[in-house]
């Protein structure tokens, strides 16, 4: 069976761009194989800066045959006094058998008219000569762009040349005014202009032949020992590890090398961050440290071609490094004349968002927020959270922030040190957009992991409230990460918050403002709406009217759902929980992250013992007869109430008497936190609930002593469901 390669050729992509446009492409051929009936032994993928491969192997050589019954017309219709008409030669003909050689087959109908066809299947190269430029133009990118005049393709970069063989044959593959053919490029400097690519199997080979490592991990590879060698020239030296650095310049590269540089000792003077953040950020250079961890006057610069024997390419990015340090020293000297304290009037200048208005504006409603989040836990140091919430956006007035703004808060947090601000004050503004991604860690301190909480919520309530919230794949003012960033946070400094009244708090400090104004959405009733939600009294309450009280408002509702996402996407892509165990938690609540997560690590545990699978499957049942009771209209949500005088027989009474003999410790357990103590109770109901369903008929055909039956499972499922839904936790077979 041969093997398939698809090169799509073009100018240089954004490193960025490069390894998710791949795999979407991987993904695009997959299917198209797989849905053709060309299934693969296997698929896998290789990308260099000018260059998207996908490389299929074992793939059928044409699609196999195929029958079909077709039903032509009624025999009524298809005979006259037994000779065939012209509606039974007419089928004949169009299905390209011999009229003799129809068959007669009975349906519910009658009898009809029919012919099994044999449907010959495409060769693979016409399969895939129709259906891939379909799917390269479908690729996804953040930006592409026209490159031909007056026609309609887009790309992220004009596309050079086509490689798409089926082992040594070209699939006539075309798009964007380019046939496809066996010819692929070399390395820009180092390679041929043009290589030939015999066979799928020999692609690799042959690029490395041209200077090109095509696949991204050998090149990982190659630029690890090439940092290694380098940096043996420095005594004690070693690279600082930087993944994120190290998947950028695997993708800027095709052939690559590495050089060390030098820079001046006196600019060791200046902070490490904003050090690395120049060699980082702005040069792609990694950083080098002594034997102590400390850094060293050198950096390392990954090359696209096979060395600098003259060092001419060394002595430049010296040249250009020297540059930017003394720019950053520059910047450093001039900055501390103005302390941040006489900065904060300056921010009634800088512009949080158009109609959310300043960062003066921002900075006093995450003030009254964050000493609302601050009452969560007894441990923060009010004064410096405040001062640090005072002083946190005014480092985005410096020129340094203005010239890197990747520094954004820690400049922040240097200059407070510097200035001999309180330490819990510099590091909660250094920490404070922390952290930035899922991989990032949270602020290190109480006061910096408020700050950041209350921060990120008031950025989220205001574009709510514009109605700017995330949509399908576009979330331009990143809301996802601001708030996977606010329950990485509760999670992680473990403080108990309840999400409701941080989407209440956000929301309130926007009252009576210019902002206010301007949004989209009225803020009206969130005192009612708190009001009625302190007044819930017992946990069972909390956990039914929470949701129902912040749904009467649609910002609040849509904000809370919003969260009740990412709490799922936490426990779910972050924690690795498995789905009906993340199901189960957040449909019970999600008000609390750390108490969520508790839950669920119990949950997760006992769903892992079979011995509970059949009281799962007991509440699953529960709940469905009761659902399907209240649609019929056999009795409403609110009606809970029975009388156990009215049980007719001893499994009722045994099921009840359990229920109460347990339900205390149950109670105790559930606010005691202790929830896996809590489900091993749930053992002792399964031999009752058992001999319920064995010896009582709930739907009865006496209405008020089938009310009073399905009044006692509803009782029973809501009283042993406030930890988590225990239905989502039964097989998937459980009815």
């Amino acid at each position: 069976m041969p093997d398939f390669l698809l090169e799509i050729g073009c100018e240089e992509i954004p490193a960025r761009m490069l390894y998710q446009a791949t795999q979407d492409l991987q993904s695009r051929v997959a299917s198209v194989l797989d849905n053709n009936g060309l299934r693969y032994t296997e698929i896998g993928h290789a990308e260099t800066p000018r260059r998207l491969s996908i490389i299929a192997r074992g793939i059928p050589a044409s699609q196999a045959d195929t029958q079909e019954q077709l039903t032509g017309p009624a025999i009524k219709v298809a005979y006259k006094d037994g000779e065939p008409t012209t509606a039974a030669h007419a089928f004949a003909k169009k299905v390209g058998v011999d009229i003799s050689k129809l068959q007669r087959i009975t349906t519910a109908k009658g009898e009809y008219l029919s012919a099994k066809v044999t449907n010959k299947g495409k060769a693979a190269q016409d399969v895939l000569s129709e259906l891939l430029p379909k799917e390269i133009a479908a690729i996804y990118w953040p930006k592409n762009m026209y490159w031909r005049r007056g026609k309609p393709e887009r790309f992220v970069r004009p596309v050079r040349w086509i490689v798409a063989l089926l082992d040594d044959e070209v699939i006539p593959v075309e798009f964007a005014g380019i046939r496809a053919g066996n010819q692929s490029r070399g390395h820009r400097i180092l390679g041929p202009k043009s290589v030939t690519i015999s066979a799928p199997t020999k692609y690799i080979e042959t690029l490395r032949g041209a200077h090109i490592a095509a696949s991204a991990a050998e090149r990982e590879q190659l630029i690890r020992k090439a940092l290694d060698a380098v940096t043996r020239a420095v005594p004690g030296a070693r690279w600082r590890e930087d993944a994120e650095l190290l998947k950028t310049v695997v993708n800027l590269t095709e052939w690559p090398s590495a050089i060390l540089g030098n820079f001046d000792p006196q600019f060791l003077s200046l902070p490490e961050e904003v050090l690395v953040t120049v060699m980082r950020d702005h040069q792609k250079y990694f950083a080098v440290e002594d034997a102590n961890g400390k850094l060293a006057p050198h950096f390392l610069a990954v090359l696209n071609t096979d060395g600098d024997p003259d060092g001419l390419i060394r002595h430049g990015n010296e040249r250009v490094l020297r540059a930017r340090f003394s720019d950053a020293q520059f910047f450093w000297n001039t900055d501390q004349k103005i302390p941040l304290v006489d900065r904060v009037e300056m921010l009634k200048a800088v512009t949080f968002q158009k109609d959310l208005g300043s960062y003066d504006e921002k900075a006093q409603r995450v003030g009254r927020l964050a000493a609302k989040v601050a009452d969560a836990t007894e441990e923060v140091n009010l004064s410096a959270l405040l001062q640090a919430v005072r002083l946190a956006k005014t480092d985005l007035t410096t020129e340094l922030v203005r010239e890197f703004t990747e520094l954004q808060g820690i400049v922040g947090g240097l200059y407070a040190q510097a200035q001999g601000l309180p330490q819990a004050v510099a590091d909660a503004v250094y920490d404070h957009y922390k952290p930035e991604s899922m991989e990032d860690s949270v602020p290190r301190t109480l006061e910096g992991a408020v700050l950041s909480v209350a921060d990120k919520a008031d950025s989220i309530a205001g574009m709510f409230g514009l109605g700017l919230a995330p949509s399908g794949s576009k979330d331009p003012f990143a809301l996802r990460r601001q708030a996977n960033g606010i329950i990485k946070i509760l999670a992680e400094h473990r403080i108990r918050l309840s999400l409701a009244d941080l989407v209440l708090d956000s929301f309130e400090c926007y009252k009576n403002t210019d902002a206010e104004a301007r949004f989209k959405f009225p803020t009206t009733g969130l005192f009612k709406i708190r009001v009625e939600i302190q007044g819930t009294r017992s946990t069972q309450e909390k956990l039914v009217h929470i949701p129902e009280l912040l749904a009467q408002n649609e910002l609040i509702r849509q904000t809370w759902d919003f969260l009740g996402e990412r709490v799922a996407f936490f426990l779910k892509d972050i924690q690795k929980y498995p789905a009906k165990v993340v199901k189960s938690v957040v449909t019970v609540s999600f008000d609390d992250v750390f108490d969520s997560l508790k839950r669920a690590s119990a949950a997760k545990t006992i769903s892992e013992s079979r011995e509970f699978e059949p009281v799962f499957s007991a509440f699953k049942r529960m709940k469905n007869i009761v659902r399907q009771a209240k649609e019929r209209g056999e009795f409403l949500s609110d009606q809970t109430e029975f009388d156990p005088n009215m049980f007719q027989e001893d499994a009722e009474t045994h099921l009840w008497e359990t229920v109460q003999e347990i339900g205390n410790r149950f109670g105790d357990y559930r606010k005691g936190g202790q929830y896996v103590g809590a489900f091993r109770l749930l053992g002792e109901l399964r031999k009752p609930i058992d001999e319920f369903f064995e010896n009582v008929r709930v739907m009865t055909d006496d209405p008020e002593m089938r009310k009073n039956r399905l009044c006692l499972l509803e009782n029973l499922v809501d009283n042993f469901n406030t930890i988590v839904d225990l239905s989502e936790l039964a097989p998937e077979f459980a009815t």
